[in-house]
């Protein structure tokens, strides 16, 4: 595969345990089909939820047994659905058109932000009138004859008013005010909305853009965006929600071969239940189970299913005729019995042409007969998880290896390793992890010096349960190496389309880079490894990274 720039997206939906490494050349691409990935898994989570609140909804609605028998039918019928969806899991995508539709890479939302409401006029209560009843004076039979008493009450009612009008006045002008400061308020909050949507409007025409121009580039037929494309014809392929759904790609443009290396699921993510039954006598529900053996026959077939299926969705797609050749390997993760340990083999391999598939009546096939037709390679029996060798072996041809020099021999007691040279240290990590491979038929190479912090070296471990194309980077420091030092070995492990990631180092690393290496396929060395490792092959030397920062800076002086 060609060297290029790589840009990567880890995105996870922790409710549905999903969990991709979106990669691409271009980040706005990649952040757009990362942001359709959790589109898809949001859907796929509010659908499970439904369908749990209705099944809360009918169980609290059990009044009595009757309605407990119904219930026993309906999750019996489900179950039996659950089981029928796993033996069409190839006869699914013959129903549909597996070609993509870009638009729906296209970000066609609205602005979520609410547009400000414009402030509703605030009107004071109506202008008091001195003609109004409440200010005409009472005027009794004495005010009559009294001129006083009757100029008195008239001056009364005058001051009433006149304190009413003035209380109006200052609500009036407060109520002014008021909307006075919430329109110019709302003329600020309109404004930064505007300015705010307007953004939002021209980064969405940007990434909508670069798809664009993705898909042109596809129809250009530039072999990354094949690569991105083969990738969302299997990432759209609809699956239940628990199977990994995992896969990396490598395409060929001269041979126009596509490789799918693609993560099978595990036998316990498929359904087992086969009945429910509803005991009256302990007003309880009985499950049974689908017996070992039919579960085994269930898993075999749905692998070789998956195989058949993906390789047809991928040419069904392949609208521009760009792919003549499809390797199929199947990897499975599962527990190592003798040891314990998860491991990550390959247990299926198969090649088909376009010719070769289209000529195949798949609605109407055997699925394991089909791939044995079609030369597959696997155990007769899939569900024991024996691992072979894929077809398309990892391409070792690279540019990039030189020939290495011996160092190992020279380093004794008074080597400091971390005041080396650093090409002399980057053949000492190839000739000690050559020592580790050589006795199992790997081997090493060293990739030209740059000093770069790229890769360092490459082993090739042939065995079929741990091997593959591991990463080996040196780090002659004499400081803590921080976690971008690992967050770059693991861009380059993915570049390289490796299976694991080694990081050697003569000092130490920090929390953070332990951190984010948890749960990858990492490897992190420190310096007493890296000793230990040295020891274990015969060779002693030393690390003393106070001495070797002495020597380090008078070397730059």
């Amino acid at each position: 595969m060609a060297n290029r720039d790589m840009y990567g997206i880890e995105i996870q939906h922790e409710a549905l345990n999903k969990y991709r490494y979106i990669r691409g050349t271009d980040p706005s691409v990649v952040e757009q089909k990362a942001a359709a990935q959790m589109r898809t898994w949001d859907e796929m989570w509010e659908k499970r939820q439904e369908v749990e609140q209705k099944k809360r909804e009918r169980e609290a609605a059990m009044l009595d047994k009757e309605e407990k028998k119904r219930l026993a039918v309906e999750r019996t019928n489900e179950a039996l659905t659950a089981i029928e969806s796993i033996e069409n899991t190839l006869h699914y995508t013959l129903t549909i058109d597996d070609a993509i539709d870009w638009n729906i890479l296209l970000d066609k939302s609205d602005y979520p932000e609410k547009m400000p409401e414009k402030p509703e006029v605030v009107n004071p209560p109506p202008e008091p009138k001195e003609s109004d009843k409440k200010y005409n004076p009472k005027l009794g039979f004495f005010d009559k004859i009294s001129s006083k008493s009757k100029a008195k009450k008239i001056e009364s009612a005058h001051k009433l008013f006149d304190v009413d009008h003035s209380f109006w006045v200052k609500e009036k002008e407060s109520a002014e005010q008021r909307y006075k400061e919430l329109t110019e308020e709302y003329k600020r909050e309109l404004q930064e909305w505007q300015s705010s949507k307007d953004k939002f409007k021209k980064n969405q025409e940007e990434k909508n853009n670069k798809m664009l121009k993705r898909k042109q580039e596809y129809l250009d037929k530039e072999p990354d965006a094949i690569s991105d494309y083969c990738e969302m014809v299997l990432s759209y392929s609809q699956y239940p929600d628990q199977f990994p759904q995992e896969y990396d790609l490598e395409y060929n443009a001269e041979t126009k071969l596509l490789v799918v290396d693609y993560s099978l699921p595990a036998k316990e993510h498929l359904p087992s239940t086969k009945t429910v039954k509803y005991v009256i006598s302990r007003d309880d529900f009985t499950e049974t189970k689908l017996s070992e053996a039919a579960l085994n026959k269930l898993y075999d077939s749905l692998l070789y299913q998956i195989a058949l299926r993906s390789i047809h969705e991928l040419y069904e797609a392949d609208v521009l005729h760009v792919i003549d050749s499809i390797v199929f390997n199947g990897w499975v993760n599962s527990v190592d019995k003798s040891t314990g340990q998860e491991v990550n083999a390959c247990i299926l391999s198969v090649q088909a042409s376009k010719d070769e598939l289209l000529a195949i009546n798949l609605e109407k096939v055997d699925p394991k007969s089909c791939f044995k037709k079609l030369k597959g390679i696997g155990s007769s029996k899939l569900h024991g998880l024996s691992p072979v060798a894929p077809i398309i072996q990892i391409d070792r041809r690279d540019t990039r290896f030189v020939s290495p020099y011996d160092v190992v021999d020279s380093v004794d007691v008074r080597t400091n390793l971390a005041a080396m040279d650093w090409q002399d240290f980057e053949n000492l990590i190839r000739e000690i992890f050559e020592k580790e491979f050589t006795s199992t038929g790997g081997e090493v190479k060293v990739t030209q010096a740059s000093r770069d912090g790229g890769v360092d070296a490459i082993a090739f471990d042939p065995d079929p349960i741990r091997g593959g194309k591991i990463v080996i980077q040196a780090k002659r420091y004499t400081n803590v190496v921080g976690v971008s030092a690992v967050r770059d070995l693991y861009g380059t492990v993915v570049n390289e389309g490796a299976t694991k990631g080694v990081l050697v180092t003569t000092a130490d690393y920090g929390t953070d880079a332990y951190a984010f290496a948890k749960g990858k396929p990492l490897t992190l060395l420190n310096g007493n490894n890296l000793l230990h490792l040295l020891e274990k092959h015969g060779h002693k030397a030393k690390i003393d990274l106070k001495e070797a920062k002495k020597i380090l800076a008078e070397q730059d002086d």
